[in-house]
């Protein structure tokens, strides 16, 4: 029998905990939403920005770590990785955009390099001293790293969609949010969990090398990310010519396309077809890479 003081210590972790956080969050989030609309109280439109930019970024990053049998990645590294490597990636990203990029047709796809190549570096430099990687591991910190970017980039296009010609706009903010909420677990996340995964895949001897699978995977998420980017612009144009209607009328600020009924319709089925589209191969690409390494590990203990 041990007494009081040897008796040994279990930790769990507590099952389902990525559902509470997010029912608990998405609560708050629409009570903080509530609120404001009600009271018109603009000092609670920072609570609604975080809680809605950060709701479903956090909720998959502590899904996936739940996923991992052993638990090697610790609390503390995974609140690292998701904020350290997140804003170091907005902030690289950022300045690499202003100064490599200008209007051209493959404006979208030096996004999508310049922004992967930003959370695999920030992903890099945080998991630095990690001594054992594993493909697994890569996976759950790249997700958290982009995530992260994801929550604070998100944070960004709903503080600058509150500011319109008209005043301040609560809805734009809950729309931008709604939006973007929904379309995060198909974008930065996935795409930084597949480089992650490739780039822990390829470390030797805990140093992390350029490898022909990393560059590889890096340019396929790239090219994703740069077509996700690019969808509208190109449905826009793919709808121009399959309704030969283009038309054109007179603003303010110089000529615009004035859609007709069918292309109103038709634009919206193609970007979400397209997003769709690009989401599933995404996570087949994920699953595929997630199956590779499960069956490393059953051939290793075989």
């Amino acid at each position: 029998m041990f007494s009081t003081a040897e008796r040994p210590v279990t930790t769990s972790r507590p099952r389902r905990l990525w559902l509470r956080i997010f029912l608990t969050g998405l609560a708050l989030w629409v009570a903080s939403v509530a609120v404001t609309f009600w009271t018109s109280n603009t000092n609670l439109i920072p609570t609604i920005i975080l809680l809605g930019s950060f709701l479903v970024p956090v909720t998959f990053v502590v899904w996936a770590w739940q996923r991992q049998q052993a638990g090697e990645i610790t609390p503390g590294l995974l609140f690292s990785t998701f904020v350290t490597g997140g804003v170091l990636g907005v902030l690289g990203a950022s300045v690499l955009e202003t100064f490599l990029l200008r209007p051209s047709w493959w404006l979208f796809l030096g996004v999508g390099l310049i922004e992967e190549a930003a959370k695999l570096a920030a992903l890099a430099f945080v998991t630095r001293h990690l001594r054992v990687r594993s493909m697994r591991d890569g996976i759950i910190l790249g997700a958290a790293t982009g995530f992260g970017f994801a929550a604070f980039e998100s944070a960004g296009y709903a503080f600058t969609a509150l500011f319109t010609t008209n005043g301040l706009s609560l809805s734009q903010v809950v729309e931008t949010e709604v939006l973007r909420g929904l379309l995060a677990p198909f974008g930065h996340g996935l795409w930084t969990a597949i480089a992650g995964g490739a780039l822990f895949a390829s470390s030797q001897d805990g140093h992390l090398r350029i490898t022909g699978r990393l560059v590889r995977a890096f340019l396929g998420v790239s090219l994703l990310h740069g077509l996700w980017d690019w969808m509208h612009v190109l449905v826009i144009r793919l709808t121009l010519i399959l309704t030969q209607g283009e038309r054109y009328v007179p603003t303010a600020h110089g000529w615009i396309v004035q859609p007709t009924p069918e292309q109103a319709r038709l634009v919206p089925t193609l970007e979400w077809s397209g997003m769709a589209l690009l989401s599933v191969i995404g996570i087949i690409w994920l699953v595929a890479e997630w199956r590779s390494y499960r069956s490393a590990q059953a051939r290793l203990l075989t």
